[in-house]
């Protein structure tokens, strides 16, 4: 595990980490409006009130009980300088596509991360082209498809559509943004199984535990021509990274040091895109919520269960989730139950 290197030091009372929330809400009301900068600063530009509703396709908004969080990693080049992009493998295409998906459940049970891999097969619902404003009926695509047709709006809505669940909130970060809050924290902590050196990424790994800076991060979390699994896998390191890094930010020694929480602060609004419902109390339990991910308090961390991984379609290689476990997962976080399906691979 990320932490396993700090195992031996006694993880500390919910007291402890709630005085740690109180002290850091005190700190940035005490330093000139910090806290009120950053919540003015966040860029609310994801509007999910239409994303469940189409009135054309006569869907309706699920319902269900708890907090569901759509997390994404998009490749925006956005604050890159062009020797970054170079150095980062980041490529040269324009735009953005959603690189990373996450669905987090929050309830009664704790917290669930669940890893929705970009090229899950999907039924995208019929959408306006946002171009041309023309109707597009239903069709089958890869998750990340929808991303590209309609931005967020239209991912939130293909999630909601293939699972059943209500996407409560938003949150989005590109390349520029992972890398700086990852630097801003003092790196972080990961322990590999095995050496990987992934060309397409960058990733030069040696198997071991080390604390990875923002360039390796990204690296290891894009990486997936290395994983016997393919985006099954990429998608396994990235739940796990995800934990691991909020687990960091919320650390004491970067929560309460000035020198470390600014930096943070301004590298990840710089680049985080969110729900106009979203404000940083919410913002600040999601992150706590992704690390109790870690098999803490109940919370699981898993990945959608699929029965195909690199299945041959008009769109590509695709992954294919297990209708019937996936559906049961679907349901139990729906109904905010104990979640008992094994994700993965059947």
């Amino acid at each position: 595990r990320a932490h396993a290197r700090r195992r031996a030091r006694p993880r500390p009372p919910r007291r402890v980490l709630r005085w740690t929330v109180a002290v850091l809400a005190l700190l940035l009301a005490a330093t000139g409006g910090t806290y009120a900068w950053a919540e003015t600063t966040l860029n609310r530009g994801v509007d999910l009130a239409p994303a469940g509703t189409d009135a054309a396709a006569g869907t309706t908004l699920p319902t269900g009980v708890g907090t569901n969080y759509l997390i994404v990693g998009s490749d925006s080049r956005e604050g890159l300088s062009e020797s970054e992009v170079d150095e980062l493998r980041a490529g040269g295409g324009g735009g953005r596509r959603a690189d990373s998906l996450f669905l987090l459940h929050t309830g009664r049970h704790g917290a669930v991360l669940l890893g929705l891999p970009r090229d899950s097969w999907v039924t995208i619902p019929g959408h306006h082209d946002p171009a041309t404003g023309k109707r597009v009926p239903p069709e089958r695509d890869k998750l990340n498809a929808s991303f590209a047709y309609g931005g967020p709006r239209l991912l939130a809505r293909t999630v909601e559509h293939n699972t059943g669940l209500r996407i409560d909130h938003y949150a989005e970060i590109g390349f520029a943004g992972f890398v700086r809050v990852v630097d801003a924290v003092g790196g972080v902590p990961m322990c590999l199984d095995r050496d990987i050196r992934d060309e397409k990424s960058g990733a030069d790994l040696r198997r071991g535990c080390r604390t990875l800076d923002g360039r390796q991060s990204l690296a290891f979390v894009r990486q997936r021509h290395q994983e016997t699994a393919g985006d099954l896998g990429r998608s396994r390191n990235q739940q796990r990274f995800l934990s691991a890094l909020a687990g960091r930010v919320t650390e004491p020694g970067n929560a309460l040091d000035p020198s470390r929480l600014y930096p943070a602060l301004g590298a990840g609004l710089d680049s985080l895109v969110v729900d106009r419902g979203m404000n940083l109390r919410k913002l600040a339990g999601m992150f706590r919520s992704v690390r109790g991910a870690d098999g803490d308090r109940g919370a699981r961390r898993l990945t959608v269960p699929v029965d195909a991984v690199g299945l041959a379609t008009p769109k590509g290689n695709v992954v294919r989730w297990d209708a019937d476990r996936a559906a049961l997962l679907f349901r139990q976080l729906r109904e905010d139950r104990v979640v008992t399906v094994a994700g993965g691979r059947g």
